[in-house]
């Protein structure tokens, strides 16, 4: 299972930690054309070896890397603005299948040496690394068919201040999870619609109502499902 570990935190490392969004667009308009393209390559081949650290495993790097950069060149040369968001979704798809491909071919020749507990506390704060950017990227492509800022023409916010409070809010809900309080999950929830009942009461906030209300709720399913497949996970190991 460390195996599985390794090449997820690998994976989220290369693709949503240490890929700026300026990288992402020129990709999108240079295609196979943009050095960053090849250099988002190499660090997922990089990060993917140090992770394992094993000389046996030589050939999982490469095809991680191989297959990155097929499903990265697919995906920029046949998305279109209307099917980018789809597209998102099928990218990270495939590439976690590859993923899981190389732990089921390759697992037994790893010699497994930490303990439960090691396992457990890496599982632990990869679960958490997930439920910040990576999981803000997911909801963001998630609300992409839909325009913010037509909501709140009228209203200014804090720079970035949904995105913070929905890193914490999930990172409380696994945490509330993992530690078998589910009452603080409901209380979390009614607290934040007393919050917010307030502004949005009126029948003209009405869109910004639902598009803040789904928000919430798939904010709250990404990390209550964390803490689900968390909690199976430690129960198997």
């Amino acid at each position: 299972m460390m195996l599985l570990i390794k090449l997820l935190a690998a994976h989220l490392i290369g693709d949503f930690f240490i890929q700026p969004k300026r990288w992402v667009i020129e990709k999108e308009r240079k295609k196979l054309k943009s050095p960053k393209l090849y250099i988002h390559v190499l660090i997922h081949i990089l990060l993917t070896a140090v992770v394992l650290w094993e000389v046996k495993l030589w050939p999982v790097p490469l095809i991680i890397g191989v297959s990155h950069f097929i499903i990265d060149a697919l995906k920029l040369y046949y998305q279109k603005k209307k099917t980018k968001r789809l597209f998102f979704f099928i990218d990270q798809f495939l590439h976690l299948s590859v993923i899981v491909v190389c732990y089921y071919f390759f697992s037994n020749s790893v010699i497994e040496i930490t303990n439960q507990d090691t396992e457990t506390l890496i599982f632990f704060i990869l679960c958490l690394a997930f439920l910040t950017t990576p999981a803000s990227i997911i909801m963001k492509n998630i609300f992409m068919k839909w325009n913010i800022s037509k909501l709140t023409k009228n209203n200014a916010s804090l720079k970035d201040a949904g995105k913070y409070i929905g890193i914490l809010e999930r990172c409380l809900v696994f945490v509330f999870i993992v530690f078998g309080h589910w009452e603080a999950v409901g209380f979390l929830i009614t607290a934040k619609s007393v919050f917010r009942f307030g502004d949005l009461k009126e029948s003209k906030h009405r869109k910004l109502t639902e598009y803040i209300l789904i928000g919430t709720l798939i904010s709250f399913s990404i990390a209550i499902t964390t803490g689900i497949i968390f909690n199976l996970f430690i129960n198997h190991v």
